[in-house]
C-alpha cells in the first residue's frame, strides 16, 4: 500500500493486498443483504424497503466488481501505467469519490473501448499460446482481459454512481386524490467518501400521480438530487421539499450511511474499533467491522397555512429527538448506529465492552454467513 500526499487515501498496488480489498468487500455486501432480512423479520424494514435497499447493496457489489477488474493486474508489469485504486484510509475504509468519477466517464465509452479491443475469447487462446510456446507469462495479455471485462461490466449497467437519480414506489391509495410513494435515491459523498441512501414516504395529493406528472416528477427528483448531501440535516431536507411542493407531503424521511468500514489490514481509523480489530487478531476475511447509521425524520402533526387570497395548503410538523435537545442539533427524530462484524472481533469487543457502544446495534457474522443480532 502506497501512501498519497494526503495523508488520508492510499493506493493499493500490491496485487495481492487489492484482491484481498475486493474479496472483503465482496464478503461485506452478501452480508448487508442477510442483514436486512434480519430487519424485516424484526418488523423495522418491510418488503419494499427491503427490496429497494437491497437493490442499493447489489448495486455497490456490481460497481466493487467492476473495479476489482480494472485493478486485477495492479502491481504487475504490464507495460502500462495506469495507477491504484485510491482508498479513504482514515475516514471510510472505502474508495474515494474519484474512483467512481472516473468510472462513469469509462462507462460513456466502454462501448467504443470494447469495439477496438480483441475478443474475450481471442485474448484466451492469445494467453495459452504465450504460456506453451513462448513459456513466458503472458501479463500484458492478462491485463488487456482484465479491462475488457471492466468495460464489459460497466456496459452491463445497474452499478453505483456518485449521483443515483431519484425512483419511485407505489405504496397505495388513500383516497380518490391521495396516494402513499415510497421515492429513494442515492449518493456517494464525495466528503465522506460513503454511499449514502435515501427513502422518503410522501403522500401526493395532485391531480396527477406524481411519477405520470411531467412537470412535477422530473422537477421533484431535480430537487432531491440537489439535497442528497450528507452535510444537510434531514428536516432541512425535508422542510425543503415540503414548502416547494404544495401538493406532496413528506411524512418520514430516512438515510441510510453505509460506512465507515474498519480494517486493521486497511485503514488507519482512531478509536475503540481499531483497538478491538488489532487485539481480535482475526485470520484474513475476519479482520473487518462495518458500521452504519439511520437517521429517521418524520411528521408528527399537519397544519394549514393560507396560500394566495382564499387557498390553503398542509405543511408538515416534524418530530425531533426530544432527549437532550439533540433533536434540534441533529435535525432527526431519531439516529440509530449499528455495525456488523465477524465472531472473533465481536467477542473482543464484547469483552473489552468500550464507552459508547452499549446502544450501537450489533450483528454478527457466524458460520456459514449467518447474521445474528446482539
Amino acid at each position: 500500500m502506497t501512501t498519497t500526499a494526503e495523508d488520508d487515501r492510499a493506493g493499493l498496488s500490491d496485487t495481492f493486498a487489492s484482491r484481498r480489498y475486493f474479496r472483503k468487500f465482496e464478503a461485506i455486501t452478501g452480508h448487508l443483504g442477510r442483514v436486512a432480512g434480519v430487519l424485516e423479520a424484526e418488523g423495522a424494514l418491510d418488503k419494499t424497503e427491503v427490496r429497494v435497499l437491497t437493490r442499493y447493496v447489489q448495486m455497490l457489489t456490481f460497481t466493487f466488481r467492476a473495479l476489482s477488474m480494472k485493478y486485477l493486474m495492479v502491481g504487475r508489469d504490464t507495460g502500462r501505467f495506469f495507477g491504484s485504486l485510491l482508498i479513504d484510509t482514515r475516514d471510510s475504509g472505502f474508495p474515494v469519490a474519484t474512483e467512481l468519477m472516473t468510472m462513469a466517464n469509462d462507462a460513456q465509452q466502454a462501448e467504443s473501448h470494447l469495439a477496438n479491443m480483441p475478443s474475450e475469447a481471442r485474448l484466451k487462446d492469445d494467453m495459452v499460446r504465450t504460456i506453451v510456446s513462448d513459456r513466458q507469462i503472458p501479463t500484458k495479455l492478462q491485463f488487456a482481459l482484465s479491462q475488457r471485462l471492466y468495460y464489459q461490466e460497466l456496459l452491463k449497467g445497474g452499478l453505483f454512481w456518485c449521483r443515483n437519480d431519484p425512483d419511485c414506489q407505489w405504496l397505495g391509495n388513500l383516497g380518490e386524490n391521495r396516494r402513499r410513494f415510497l421515492l429513494h435515491w442515492a449518493a456517494y459523498d464525495s466528503q465522506t467518501n460513503l454511499p449514502v441512501i435515501y427513502l422518503m414516504e410522501v403522500e401526493d395529493s395532485g391531480r396527477t400521480a406524481l411519477p405520470k406528472d411531467e412537470r412535477r416528477w422530473p422537477e421533484a427528483q431535480a430537487h432531491l438530487t440537489a439535497q442528497a448531501l450528507g452535510g444537510l440535516k434531514l428536516l432541512t431536507i425535508a422542510k425543503g421539499f415540503d414548502e416547494d411542493f404544495d401538493d406532496l407531503h413528506p411524512k418520514r424521511l430516512r438515510r441510510f450511511h453505509i460506512g465507515p468500514m474498519y480494517s486493521h489490514a486497511y485503514t488507519r481509523q482512531a478509536g475503540p474499533l481499531r483497538q478491538v480489530l488489532e487485539d481480535a487478531a482475526a485470520p484474513e476475511g475476519q479482520d473487518w467491522a462495518l458500521a452504519w447509521t439511520q437517521e429517521d425524520l418524520h411528521s408528527e402533526r399537519v397544519v394549514e397555512e393560507r396560500a394566495g387570497w382564499f387557498g390553503k395548503v398542509e405543511r408538515e410538523v416534524f418530530a425531533l429527538d426530544p432527549f437532550a435537545g439533540r433533536g434540534a442539533e441533529t435535525g432527526a427524530s431519531l439516529t440509530e448506529r449499528a455495525i456488523i462484524l465477524p465472531q472473533r472481533p465481536f467477542q473482543v469487543l464484547a469483552e473489552q465492552n468500550p464507552p459508547g457502544f452499549a446502544s450501537v446495534r450489533k450483528f454478527v457474522v457466524g458460520d456459514g454467513g449467518r447474521v445474528l443480532r446482539y
